[in-house]
């Protein structure tokens, strides 16, 4: 069974940074699309940031030039690096591994930023 185990979650400032991580037990990491997910209480799961196995990324507008994808395919792990951090951001950020009809997330790490 695939597991992925996010990290780096908490509370930050506005206008601070954090970097979140998630490493996967999956061994089909380095050709998965990764994506980063969160869900604010009363919202719809959103997509925030997803980066292909080429390297290729996208990132939902309201985070643009603030927010950075990576993957590290030695380490099996995909980071968010967040930063300056609006109250907005605020949510439950999710890790997701995606090839083909396989689809797997974590359970999600708390981030909270404060005004």
């Amino acid at each position: 069974q695939v597991q992925l185990v996010e990290s780096g979650g908490g509370l930050v400032q506005a206008g601070g940074s954090l970097r979140l991580s998630c490493a996967t037990s999956s061994t089909i990491f380095s050709i998965s699309i990764m994506g980063w997910y969160r869900q604010a209480p009363g919202k719809q799961r959103e997509l925030v940031a997803s980066i292909t196995a080429h390297g290729s990324t996208t990132y939902v507008d309201s985070v643009k030039g603030r927010f950075t994808i990576s993957r590290d395919n030695a380490k099996n792990t995909v980071y968010l690096e967040m930063n300056s951090l609006k109250p907005e951001d605020t949510g439950v950020y999710y890790c997701n591994e995606r090839f083909l009809s396989q689809n797997y997330w974590g359970q999600g790490t708390q981030v909270t930023v404060s005004s």
